[in-house]
């Protein structure tokens, strides 16, 4: 085994979305879930490796203690250049954990500069003067000024990540990109003489993308979103292909399990109830009172999972979400709805389902955890950041799942998704 590229993601949907993009880009992945066993898992056959942690909203000790044995485990298995992944809306506080485990990072690999960009254009996510935008708004104008872990206020992406490091950011714009790798690079050698330790990089195309990684193609260490994925694969020959994204063909029952309360999966759940279709609401007020919420759920699923996809949802308005995190607290409201949606997906497997959709970061990180999945194959993409996986479970056979970023995919995302798996099937 050859691992080209090693990947440290800082959530579960956050990797599968990296993992999606080198797919594209024509590598062969898999995915890990948490670091494995020092000494093991070192015959992955795979021209990259991501290890998905859940590591965004710990304390950012935490967060570098995981990352940095995530490095270790990867440079044993010979990786050449190391990708710390976090989100396209850089999701983060003043605290961290982006610009600690940057910096530890840097340390563990002892290299003074490395560029940080959360840019993902097929998402709306672009940086341009160093600032985010989310589609055609600022992303403090955007629903992450809402999110309840993350808030995000500021736009300017320097001034974010200078308020959770010790050493100088930097900015490279996009009259620098726009000129090309050679342009990048010297903008880089420039910083670097200057004490600047990380810089912003803008891109608002994936062709700056593609000229941004041919530029980083020595370096050690690169941050971003999963966008600058697409700019990397080529410094090692790769070529996009579709035999980079088979998977087993597909079978058993469907379902979706969503905890997310972003804008992008509200409309998901509002278009599939308008559908018609099955769905059970999970409410943390009932969990918290005591109540076998979970329980329910599989019982109204099992009725209709012959003719599904079933539906189980927590997902709600800022408003409501405030109102539940006042009366229960925002970590204990979190908690309880993560602990019966994994004990949900972990029933609807049992009972049949082998095509899954888990909608929120920490939910999937919950639901795969609940699973016992160790590692995924990544398949083909269903939309920009989100593509359908296989895994192994437990007893041998095989689960198809996709873990959703709260803020990808179209209103139909839920169905679009099992159309497209039905597809590949047939073809």
């Amino acid at each position: 085994m050859t691992v080209r590229l090693g990947c440290i993601a800082d959530d579960f949907t956050g990797a599968t979305d990296l993992a999606n993009n080198l797919v594209r880009a024509g590598m062969r992945v898999v995915q890990l879930i948490d670091v494995p066993p020092a000494g093991s898992g070192h015959d992955v056959d795979a021209d990259a490796v991501v290890i998905a942690l859940k590591s965004r909203t710990v304390p950012a000790a935490e967060a570098v203690d995981a990352s940095l044995r995530a490095l270790a485990w990867l440079r044993s298995a010979g990786a050449e250049q190391i990708y710390f992944k976090y989100c396209s809306t850089f999701d983060s506080t003043p605290a961290g954990n982006i610009g600690p485990v940057t910096e530890a990072l840097m340390d563990a690999l002892g290299t003074d500069f490395t560029v940080a960009t959360p840019a993902f254009p097929d998402n709306g996510r672009t940086v341009f003067k160093g600032h985010l935008f989310v589609g055609d708004v600022l992303l403090a104008a955007s629903g992450m000024r809402n999110h309840p872990l993350t808030p995000m206020t500021d736009s300017n992406l320097v001034s974010v990540l200078a308020a959770q490091t010790t050493r100088p950011v930097g900015l490279v714009d996009h009259a620098v990109v726009a000129g090309g790798t050679e342009a990048i690079r010297s903008r880089i050698a420039e910083l670097r003489a200057n004490g600047v330790a990380t810089a912003i990089v803008d891109a608002v195309s994936n062709d700056d993308l593609v000229r941004m990684g041919a530029a980083l193609q020595d370096m050690p260490l690169v941050t971003a979103g999963s966008g600058l994925a697409i700019g990397l694969p080529a410094n090692w020959g790769f070529r996009p292909s579709p035999a980079a994204a088979r998977l087993p063909n597909p079978a058993g029952h469907r379902a979706v399990v969503s905890g997310s309360v972003s804008e992008a999966t509200n409309g998901q759940v509002e278009e599939f109830l308008k559908s018609g279709r099955p769905a059970f609401s999970v409410d943390p007020l009932r969990i918290a009172a005591g109540e076998d919420v979970a329980g329910q759920a599989l019982a109204f699923a099992e009725a209709h999972l012959a003719d599904g996809p079933v539906l189980v949802y927590s997902t709600e308005t800022p408003d409501s979400v405030r109102a539940v995190q006042g009366r229960l607290g925002a970590a204990e409201a979190g908690e309880l709805v993560e602990r019966t949606l994994a004990r949900v997906a972990q029933g609807l497997v049992e009972r049949g389902v082998r095509r899954l959709v888990v909608a929120g970061g920490e939910t999937s990180g919950a639901v795969v955890q609940a699973l016992g999945l160790t590692g995924l194959r990544i398949g083909p993409q269903i939309d920009p950041g989100v593509p359908w996986c296989a895994a192994a479970l437990p007893d041998g056979e095989t689960l198809h799942i996709t873990l959703k970023s709260g803020n990808f995919g179209g209103p139909g995302f839920f169905t679009d998704a099992f159309a497209l798996l039905e597809s590949e099937e047939a073809a």
